[in-house]
């Protein structure tokens, strides 16, 4: 294992060396939080896939072929799939807001009403996703140096923290990106190949195995339906996924290269779930379906390759963390604190050096915080459940009415959000939190008390819609003021 072990500390190492390297790039609040909003393509899809394909979506992804076989890809073609969407309907609309979360978008929508609310919804959401990702490290670490699930998640969190902290969205860009190819390396052209090779080729899978592990629809259809409205809704309003499209350059790069980014999900998907029943073949009595990455890796792949497909693991997870931990400080900051404190944000010291260190504290804040949540936290499947469901229950129809129905009011997103997060809270009490009936119902009830409280309220104001349709279209100036990046930039 020597040399595996020289492959992940080199990249645990690299890690820490671009974070450094975004703190001297980081120098204002834009730089911060959004990469000065100026990424090119390239560097835009790569980062934009990276987030979404975590830990769930690899080990995850591996342990539902495991269990289902090609059909197990469904968790993440309907991940691929929200980013497909939002790419081509939405991203470019939310790339001109010029804003820092969903919850000022919101603010922007409605006169300035919903934000707390919306934030503290948001906020468990990202902190929870922050916190399953960071205790995946505990599967990796125990499999590359036989550490305790304690060590392991202290130790991966420190390093995620440290670089997230030091250069904000910059740094996390710059790792996104080598994750992003470390992954592509790891999983795609070498695991891929080598498992069906392992396996005896196609046709030896298709001898050995039942044949609804070939049905595309084995998993079942309403296990697709429910991934759809968590995984592929949840895309569309995720302040994680937002946060990368505010870093877009320009409409068409958002667009795009979100469009490319969703593709390469799709594929990633297949692979995943092929690898999984490769490995049903290979270890046809395994314990747990999410001990198959790990076997697999571990018994059939040559040193070096096998620690090169350990650190594209440990990328999937570390992309994934460090993307929610800056989405939960952000969140915390901007859309919590601040208003809790009664900040009035303007023009002096908005995006100056202060910001850039407040924010940095709450990063570090937060990510101490996820770490000891992880350390204490058995069952994160709950958890990401519980979140998922009060993020598409409670704000989804506020959101998207805003960008589609001009007659939706303040009153109205705000029923939306109580109404639908207390009925998928309620019904999570009486059907369980892993039933599927609490996000149905609790979507449901939050489209309907949208609609019915927004008819039955005065309409927006004009002049708030007029500054929202220029905001669109981009003609109007950024709520929150940012100094012109200079030209030599």
């Amino acid at each position: 294992m020597a040399v595996d072990y020289i492959v992940i500390v080199v990249y645990l190492a690299g890690m820490l060396a671009m974070g450094w390297w975004g703190m001297r790039r980081a120098k204002s609040k834009s730089e911060f939080l959004v990469a000065g909003r100026r990424l090119g393509p390239a560097m835009y899809s790569g980062t934009m896939a990276a987030i979404v394909l975590g830990g769930a979506s690899t080990i995850g992804g591996v342990g539902l072929g495991y269990q289902y076989g090609l059909s197990g890809a469904w968790m993440v073609v309907t991940i691929g799939l929200g980013i497909l969407a939002l790419s081509v309907f939405f991203s470019a609309r939310i790339a001109r807001l010029k804003v820092y979360t969903v919850s000022e978008m919101l603010d922007l929508r409605y006169g300035g009403k919903a934000g707390v609310i919306s934030g503290v919804v948001m906020w468990a959401y990202t902190l929870m996703l922050a916190v399953t990702s960071t205790i995946a490290y505990a599967t990796i670490f125990d499999v590359l140096f036989d550490v305790n699930r304690t060590l392991a998640i202290v130790l991966g969190g420190s390093i995620v923290v440290a670089y997230s902290t030091l250069g904000g969205m910059w740094s996390i860009t710059l790792t996104d990106m080598v994750q992003f190819v470390v992954k592509t390396i790891g999983v795609l052209l070498l695991l891929l190949p080598i498992a069906v090779v392992k396996a005896g080729g196609f046709s030896e899978m298709k001898a050995q195995l039942p044949t609804e592990y070939f049905d595309p629809l084995g998993i079942g259809g309403e296990t697709i339906f429910t991934y759809v409205l968590i995984y592929t809704f949840g895309m569309l309003i995720g302040q994680d996924i937002w946060q990368r499209v505010f870093t877009a350059g320009s409409d068409r790069t958002a667009k795009w290269g979100g469009t490319v980014a969703g593709t390469y999900c799709l594929v990633y998907a297949v692979a995943g779930a092929v690898i999984g029943t490769a490995a049903k073949v290979l270890y046809p009595k395994l314990a747990s379906p999410d001990d198959a990455f790990a076997t697999i890796v571990k018994d059939e792949l040559p040193m070096g390759v096998r620690g090169l497909v350990l650190a594209a693991a440990l990328a999937a997870v570390m992309s994934t963390s460090s993307g929610a931990l800056i989405a939960c400080a952000t969140v915390a900051n901007n859309d919590i604190w601040s208003r809790l404190r009664g900040a009035v944000r303007g023009p002096e010291g908005e995006d100056g050096h202060d910001e850039v260190k407040g924010n940095r504290a709450f990063i570090l804040a937060m990510g101490v915080a996820v770490i000891l949540i992880s350390i204490a936290l058995n069952d994160v499947v709950e958890a990401l459940t519980v979140a998922y469901n009060l993020l598409v229950g409670g704000l989804l129809v506020p959101i998207l009415g805003g960008l589609l129905w001009k007659r939706g009011t303040a009153q109205g997103a705000l029923a939306a959000v109580a109404v639908g997060g207390l009925a998928v809270v309620g019904l999570m009490a009486g059907y369980g939190i892993l039933a599927n009936e609490p996000v149905y119902y609790g979507l449901l009830a939050s489209l309907a008390a949208y609609v019915a409280v927004s008819l039955a309220t005065r309409p927006t104001d004009e002049a708030t819609l007029t500054a929202w349709r220029e905001r669109l279209a981009g003609r109007a100036p950024e709520t929150l003021s940012e100094p012109p990046v200079p030209a030599h930039q």
